[in-house]
């Protein structure tokens, strides 16, 4: 009798609940539908969350454009997240893991002015010559393609919230209970399609993870910015 082929969803049931990052946004404008034709933002953290929140502004006839939110990584292993910082200093920092990773106050300032500079370098090319959008008085609603310790997402929000939004959303494919549970002490609402107890790894739950580049989020902004000159409705 032959070995039995390993399934992943058999250990992980919502696997491959999303086809691809156009689907997982189709799938949350649905859960948004209220907001449809409002004077909505919709605001993709580059570069993954970019092309779902490009089909959230689609299907809602919303103005699309990015909030750069970049990881601070830990001295000795920078893929570990201690915290994250925006362009114009929207700021969240993970105390515990910090002091866990030993970080001094020297090496916190260095890593956040070079993760801003970085920030403000990535929101001026893929924004080009348009100026940066309206925030204030506006339902704004935040895009990713998932979230793990949602760090950048924290920074993202507090950014925005000094902006003065008149309400401030989350909106994602899948986080863990307890992402999502700490992010609605920061947001006005936190939508997720799934929040899976066994949460391993957001491309899990994508049958197509691949990368975003930074060339296609330039072409999603402009194909918005054209949709909106020429005052096209999406098909929902």
């Amino acid at each position: 009798m032959g070995r039995r082929r390993f399934n992943l969803a058999d250990f992980l049931p919502a696997a491959h609940a999303f086809r691809d990052r156009v689907d997982a946004g189709a799938q949350l404008a649905d859960r948004l539908d209220a907001y449809r034709g409002q004077d909505v933002l919709v605001l993709g953290i580059p570069r993954g969350g970019v092309p779902v929140a490009a089909e959230v502004a689609r299907k809602l006839d919303a103005e699309l454009d990015v909030v750069v939110a970049r990881k601070l990584g830990a001295p000795s292993q920078p893929e570990l997240a201690i915290g994250a910082v925006t362009a114009n200093g929207g700021h969240y920092l993970n105390a515990s893991a910090a002091r866990e990773a030993g970080v001094t106050e020297e090496y916190l300032r260095t890593v956040t002015a070079e993760e801003m500079a970085e920030a403000h370098r990535r929101e001026d090319r893929y924004r080009g010559k348009r100026t940066p959008p309206r925030i204030e008085a506006r339902t704004v609603i935040v895009v990713d393609d998932g979230l793990a310790t949602g760090a950048t997402m924290r920074a993202a929000l507090r950014s925005l919230r000094k902006r003065q939004p008149a309400r401030l959303i989350v909106a994602i494919p899948v986080g863990p209970p307890q992402t999502c549970a700490a992010l609605r002490a920061e947001a006005d609402e936190v939508i997720a399609l799934l929040e899976p107890d066994s949460f391993l790894a957001v491309g899990l739950y994508y049958e197509d993870f691949e990368s975003t580049s930074e060339r296609e989020i330039e072409q999603l902004l402009r194909a918005n910015q054209h949709r909106a000159r020429s005052g096209s409705s999406s098909p929902s």
